[in-house]
């Protein structure tokens, strides 16, 4: 699945002249968090979020800092703050530098670059120009979206269905199947054995339900005690 496919195309955008109290409106009446700022051409220069607008002075909730800590900030850092708690258009409060992604860009990608950056949403960009906005609601859609679509035609036949739960407990660098053994019938997994650690244990029950054609799991693996020093 790629970002193609699970995107928002009719996007809600605003113009670097726009002034901050009409963002605002935008964002509660749409009930979004962020909007994609375009220029005069349709491109894309920036973005503005709920949390850029949420330090300003016509709100009373811009920043009190301490002389020290103003101090500590320098007269650059200072005035940045200033003019983005101050600002009247759009222009000055939107982050330029954007995390886009393309349309072909995959589920996982989006996920990772979400994640890795902090932020909640990715404008899908083609040619500069905006095609679509993919937030981690969207995700969580096509996650949901990816259960559903998996289908079983016809149940596997217990032998192939546990090798299939051991082939992928087996391509695992963490995994010592030496230890494990798997059994199978009609679906249900059963597994067995001893590992080192409560992380082993959950990691090897998760790989087996996501085994395709398991239906569930009985957990029977036992986490070796830990050996106490001689004293």
């Amino acid at each position: 699945m790629r970002a193609a496919d699970i995107m928002v195309s009719n996007v809600v955008t605003v113009t670097p002249t726009q002034t901050v109290q009409e963002v605002a409106e935008i964002l509660l009446e749409r009930r979004i968090s962020g909007v994609p700022v375009l220029n005069s051409a349709g491109e894309l220069v920036g973005i503005v979020s709920e949390g850029d607008l949420m330090r300003h002075a016509d709100a009373g909730t811009q920043h009190r800092r301490s002389w020290w800590l103003r101090l500590l900030m320098g007269r650059e850092g200072l005035a940045h703050d200033y003019a983005k708690e101050h600002a009247r258009r759009v222009e000055d409060v939107m982050t330029r530098q954007v995390v886009t992604a393309a349309p072909d860009a995959s589920v996982s990608e989006l996920a990772e670059l979400l994640e890795r950056n902090g932020i909640k949403r990715v404008p899908i960009v083609r040619d500069r120009k905006v095609v679509g906005i993919v937030s981690r609601a969207n995700l969580l859609q096509a996650l949901a979206a990816m259960r559903k679509q998996i289908t079983i035609e016809k149940p596997l036949a217990d032998a192939e269905l546990r090798e299939s739960v051991l082939a992928r407990l087996n391509a695992e660098p963490w995994m010592r199947t030496s230890t494990i053994n798997v059994t199978a019938h009609e679906g249900v997994v059963d597994l067995w054995g001893v590992v080192d650690s409560p992380s082993e244990k959950r990691a090897i029950r998760v790989a087996a339900e996501g085994t395709p054609g398991v239906r569930s799991v009985n957990d029977g693996v036992i986490i070796r005690p830990a050996v106490s020093g001689s004293e």
